[in-house]
């Protein structure tokens, strides 16, 4: 069993010198401790602020040198650059040609302006073609000038009406030439083969050598013909073109290894001139091209106009639309050209500064006047290929030529003499 003490006889023993010692010990452990701790804390803050101050004092001199080097570096480069600068500038000033560069250098920047504002002035007769009437009631311009400064071109000429018949002065035929302006359209686009890739306008030969349209003497129908040998002018074979231009089902090589002589690429070609080309239609042909189920490689026309697998030529104004009579079971074919207007203001946009009666070169009773008409813009344009004025009726006049320019113009019509009764009385 443990003994148990009794504490307080214990304590009463120790003697009174002895518990004053502990007292007084006792006291300085609980109460100096809190004073001395709040101090050491004090000192250790102290300590860490002094010693933060130092790390940011030092990584600040770091940073300062750091920059300082780049800066310097930075400026070491700068003046190496500039004194490289200079000697080249020096050397560049030494030859001799430097302002022929400089110039030849800013005309090549302005290529691309210069071709967009080039107009083509040799397109006056595909549209004098157009405008003027031919047969009985004809027209002939004795003085012309085209004016291409303007926004929109200006043909002012004098001219002379004939109604062919007497009494031959007849201002029907005036009247019926300037209501013909609404109906005048152009036409213009893209020859492109049957994989769809424009083929170059050098390459495609329009007329012939009287400046006459080929064309199919029983329908009117024009074609053209493309140099398919020509240097670039197969875009779906040239290196230079893109893979995807070809159809991803054709392969041209294996199509050209046994081909006939006449067959070059998959093309049927004919000659002109020596030179083999293949015949490309600007009119479709509906009759051959229209199938119901068409396979994948023949030449095919859909309802909505889209032609496929034989090169044609892509109008930018004329759309073309099939519908199936049902009483005949036979599609009928339509064009459309709404947009493109060769005298946009329609009859308003020629003007009669003055007509009076006249005799032409034969003595033939004549109507004579002047006036300026107002063209599109787009008709003289270069970027615009492949121009063609349209006439009245909407065919193409295919029957113009070098030749036929000739039939436009005549000798200025006299004024009627003094005692000419008939050519003043004329109505």
């Amino acid at each position: 069993m443990a003994k148990e003490y009794n504490f307080s006889d214990v304590f009463k023993k120790v003697s009174s010198q002895t518990r004053k010692i502990y007292y007084r010990k006792h006291n300085e452990i609980n109460l100096v401790p809190d004073v001395k701790g709040e101090m050491i804390k004090s000192l250790k803050l102290r300590n860490f602020i002094f010693f933060l101050c130092i790390v940011i004092a030092a990584v600040s001199t770091g940073v300062t040198i750091f920059f300082g080097v780049i800066a310097g570096g930075q400026q070491l480069a700068i003046s190496s650059k500039k004194s490289t600068i200079d000697n080249l500038s020096e050397k560049l000033k030494s030859y001799s040609d430097l302002n022929d560069f400089l110039t030849i250098k800013d005309q090549l920047s302005n290529v691309s302006d210069i071709t967009d504002n080039k107009k083509v002035l040799s397109r006056t007769f595909n549209v004098l073609s157009a405008l003027l009437p031919t047969g009985a009631d004809s027209i002939r311009i004795s003085e012309l000038n085209v004016d291409l400064s303007a926004e929109a071109p200006i043909f002012a000429f004098d001219a002379q009406a004939n109604a062919g018949a007497p009494p031959y002065i007849d201002y029907n035929v005036l009247d019926s030439f300037k209501k013909s302006m609404k109906y005048m359209r152009y036409d213009y686009g893209n020859y492109v083969d049957k994989y769809g890739a424009t083929i170059p306008a050098y390459c495609m030969i329009e007329t012939n050598s009287e400046g006459a349209f080929f064309y199919e003497p029983i329908t009117r129908d024009i074609y053209a013909y493309w140099n398919i040998t020509g240097d670039g002018c197969n875009p779906s074979t040239s290196t230079e073109q893109d893979n995807d231009i070809i159809s991803p089902d054709t392969d041209v090589e294996t199509e050209t290894q046994d081909e006939p002589a006449n067959i070059i690429d998959g093309y049927a070609t004919e000659d002109y001139n020596g030179t083999p080309v293949v015949r490309v239609w600007r009119t479709p042909q509906f009759s051959s091209w229209y199938k119901e189920n068409p396979s994948d490689k023949e030449p095919s026309i859909d309802l909505s106009g889209a032609i496929s697998n034989v090169p044609h030529f892509e109008s930018s104004c004329v759309s073309y639309s099939g519908e199936i009579e049902e009483s005949t079971n036979t599609v009928k074919w339509s064009s459309s050209n709404n947009s493109c207007l060769l005298v946009p203001d329609g009859d308003n946009g020629i003007v009669i500064s003055e007509s009076s009666n006249g005799r032409d070169a034969s003595d033939e009773l004549v109507l004579r006047f002047s006036a300026t008409i107002a063209l599109a813009p787009e008709v003289y344009n270069f970027n615009n290929k492949h121009m063609l004025a349209l006439a009245p009726s909407g065919r193409y006049n295919v029957t113009d030529s070098y030749v036929q320019i000739q039939a436009m113009f005549g000798q200025r019509a006299k004024d009627c003499a003094k005692d000419d009764a008939a050519c003043k009385g004329g109505n």
